[in-house]
């Protein structure tokens, strides 16, 4: 089997079916009154995986987080943390540790004070915390800012700070609740490969709540797509990306075109979809969909090319007007209106300064793809 997407790095434990899982949450419910925040959710984390949990506000992504530091209780269900049941181990008593979205640190005290406090609470010696010290400020590289208090420092320091403060303790695990989402984009993004770096050199487990996808696409090995208190998917960024395996996951992640559909016919290698104006898809992978269903084939933008004619070698050709044109810089956007009246988007990357088949508002256009572009959904 080819693989989806470029590969992260040689580190796939939960493919293997004899890894045991470190974080594990077995039918976890929790209710704050009548509202259900977390609906009997199962789910499982490895050792020194970089996990992301993803939705919007609201889906019970945070109070997974919080239940897993001891802030909150399940309201049934159990979560262990490397085969330990937690139920009862009050937040100062797990080998874990959590990092705010605020970052909380004290004003009053200078960088070195603050990534200290932690282990003076813990009686540590102070030779022992003056090296550890040390050892986080190299980490984060705050060496020269050692002496300053939080206001003397720019957003991203601060971020370094409450992350060498997180770490400092020596958790098994290190919890991020939307760890950047203070920090400007261009901050944003750098700081999302020091993270990343960070955590292989530290060799902890990271759970990061966010509701940034660019965000988890880039940090994490795999992602849980959540809806609801639900977990939707649990896969790798390119998996989640280009095989979704409902249409809430196709829409929450990126941008993606929907065809409404049957399954008119199906054979060992192809799919052929009939549209509700009769226009033909045909796709190599069908999946579950059998004939005589109705589907959605989902397919992203930039699997989709845009013509002024139809291209001879075309297997799904379908022809419309070019209804708006975005220039992006990198890229360009089309939203070309087809003859049925579906509006469908497709980017084209501009890798030449001038193009060879210029289109704007108006113009007739063919949008075509290869069968193995996109993906058909029966839920």
């Amino acid at each position: 089997m080819k693989s989806l997407g470029s590969i992260r790095r040689d580190f796939a434990p939960w493919s293997d079916p004899n890894a045991k899982p470190y974080i594990q949450f077995d039918k976890v419910t929790k209710n704050f009154g009548d509202f259900t925040a977390v609906n009997n959710l199962s789910l499982t984390i490895f050792e020194r995986e970089f996990f992301a949990l993803l939705g919007a506000s609201g889906c019970g992504k945070s109070t997974l987080l919080r239940m897993l530091a001891g802030f909150e209780e399940p309201t049934s269900g159990r979560i262990l943390l490397d085969g330990q049941d937690l139920r009862g181990i009050p937040p100062y008593r797990r080998p874990v540790n959590m990092m705010f979205q605020s970052y909380a640190l004290f004003p009053h005290m200078t960088v070195e004070k603050n990534i200290a406090f932690g282990l003076k609470q813990e009686g540590m010696p102070a030779q022992d915390i003056e090296k550890r010290v040390a050892e986080m400020l190299k980490l984060v590289k705050l060496e020269q800012f050692a002496k300053r208090k939080p206001h003397q420092l720019s957003g991203g320091q601060r971020q370094r700070v409450a992350l060498a403060r997180s770490v400092a303790k020596r958790p098994k695990v290190l919890l991020l609740d939307e760890p950047l989402g203070a920090l400007d984009k261009k901050l944003r993004e750098e700081t999302q490969f020091e993270l990343m770096d960070l955590q292989q050199e530290l060799g902890l487990t990271f759970v990061v709540v966010t509701h940034d996808q660019e965000e988890a696409m880039t940090m994490a090995d795999r992602i849980a797509i959540m809806d609801k208190g639900e977990v939707m998917q649990v896969a790798t960024p390119a998996e989640v990306y280009e095989a979704p395996t409902s249409r809430f996951v196709a829409h929450f992640v990126g941008n993606v075109n929907m065809f409404e559909g049957k399954v008119a016919e199906r054979s060992a290698s192809t799919t052929r979809i009939t549209g509700a104006t009769g226009a033909q898809i045909v796709v190599d992978n069908g999946g579950d969909a059998a004939a005589g269903a109705n589907i959605v084939f989902a397919i992203r933008p930039e699997k989709i090319r845009v013509t002024s004619k139809k291209p001879a070698d075309a297997v799904n050709a379908l022809e419309g007007e070019v209804y708006d044109v975005a220039y992006l810089g990198d890229m360009t956007v089309y939203h070309v209106k087809l003859d049925d009246g579906q509006i469908v988007r497709a980017s084209a990357l501009n890798a030449a300064r001038v193009s060879e088949d210029p289109l704007t508002w108006n113009d007739r256009a063919w949008v075509s793809f290869r069968p193995d572009a996109g993906v058909v959904l029966t839920r």
